[in-house]
């Protein structure tokens, strides 16, 4: 059954529902008036004339009872001229919002109440009315068939462009979504490092007063350009917010060399191995540079002063291997955010990434990047 039966009626329906019955209102009485010369009993006259209004009465409610209406319109045509188009009517109902199957079965039912009419009306030309009602009853299957078949055609259709959208929605959100990460991961690895070391020699003031004049302008200077340097990068963050996520700022490999000599102007001792000829990929590349970067910070963070040994090393075919190791503080760290991060950027290169303590008691980063040959 057609689902649009149980929605409410629309004022295009209230129109095609006053056009219908005020054409078999008019059509009925035509066809009641020339049947007025028929050899049958009054009584049956005015029979046919009633039933005739009362079945155009209920094509009004032909969409809430199709079937039933259809079936008590076949009944009716026994001995009912007057009501035969309003009777087609509630046929091609059943045809547009019904299985094919069940518009047959109401045009087997019509055509043996059209074989009782020719016995009830005295007909002779019973194979003339079957011929022409086959006919009629054929055309209005295919007008009922066509009009099903739009109206699916049509619903299918919005149901295709509701989907879409929906699914242009959720994937507009899902994007979105992957764009703030992409940012927060950013953010954490852009002002994370500079931050640490703003904490370091923050914190290094505060324990030595008695410092000297040298070393406490130094120090100053080096959380000067820090800080500097951290609100120029955060600038560059937000200035690209609403811009798409492949144009926000990206280090690369190169960059490497100057990452690690920052910390060394910082205080902390880094001991580079840096041995990968060739030409990285871009993001193989940032990713190894953020694997540094991590690694850099967490010292900073958790083991202040102590010694950082790097080691990038690799060549095309072999893949990149990334280790930074430093003495672990007594009190390991638990899994922030940022190793979390870099776990993701490995897998999203298909490459590897490990964290832990080693037997000599020290933090260990490590990870193996793909480098094609």
């Amino acid at each position: 059954m057609d689902h649009s039966l149980d929605r409410r009626r629309s004022a295009r329906d209230w129109v095609v529902d006053s056009v219908a019955f005020a054409g078999s209102v008019a059509l009925g009485l035509v066809i009641f008036d020339s049947a007025r010369t028929d050899e049958i009993p009054k009584w049956l006259l005015d029979l046919d004339y009633l039933s005739g209004l009362l079945l155009c009465l209920t094509l009004w409610f032909r969409r809430r009872w199709p079937i039933q209406l259809a079936v008590i319109g076949s009944l009716v045509s026994i001995y009912s001229e007057t009501g035969g188009i309003a009777g087609l009517l509630l046929f091609v109902t059943v045809a547009v919002h019904f299985r094919l199957r069940v518009t047959l079965y109401l045009t087997a039912f019509s055509m043996l109440c059209l074989v009782a009419y020719s016995f009830v009306r005295g007909t002779d030309s019973l194979v003339t009315n079957m011929i022409t009602s086959a006919i009629v009853y054929a055309g209005a299957i295919g007008w009922g068939l066509y009009v099903r078949s739009r109206r699916q055609l049509l619903q299918t259709l919005r149901d295709r462009a509701e989907r879409a959208e929906t699914v242009a929605q959720l994937e507009a959100q899902q994007a979105q979504m992957r764009a703030r990460e992409e940012i927060a991961r950013e953010m954490h690895d852009i002002l994370g490092h500079r931050l640490s070391l703003l904490s370091v020699h923050a914190g290094a003031l505060a324990y030595r007063p008695d410092a000297s004049t040298e070393e406490v302008a130094g120090a100053a200077e080096i959380i000067r350009a820090s800080a500097h340097q951290a609100l120029q990068d955060l600038r560059e963050v937000i200035g690209v917010l609403r811009a798409p996520v492949g144009e926000l700022p990206q280090p690369t490999f190169s960059d490497l060399p100057a990452l690690v000599e920052g910390s060394r102007r910082a205080g902390v001792p880094v001991d580079l191995e840096l041995d990968a000829p060739g030409t990285l990929p871009d993001h193989v590349g940032r990713t190894a540079y953020r694997i540094v970067q991590e690694g850099l910070t967490n010292a900073l963070k958790h083991a202040p002063g102590q010694p950082v040994t790097i080691s990038v090393t690799g060549a095309p075919g072999n893949g990149l291997e990334v280790e930074v190791s430093n003495p672990a503080p007594q009190r390991p760290p638990g899994v922030g955010q940022g190793l979390i991060g870099l776990k993701e950027r490995a897998a999203l290169v298909e490459g590897k990434l490990e964290h832990g303590r080693t037997p000599a008691g020290d933090f260990r980063l490590a990870a193996w990047l793909p480098w094609p040959a």
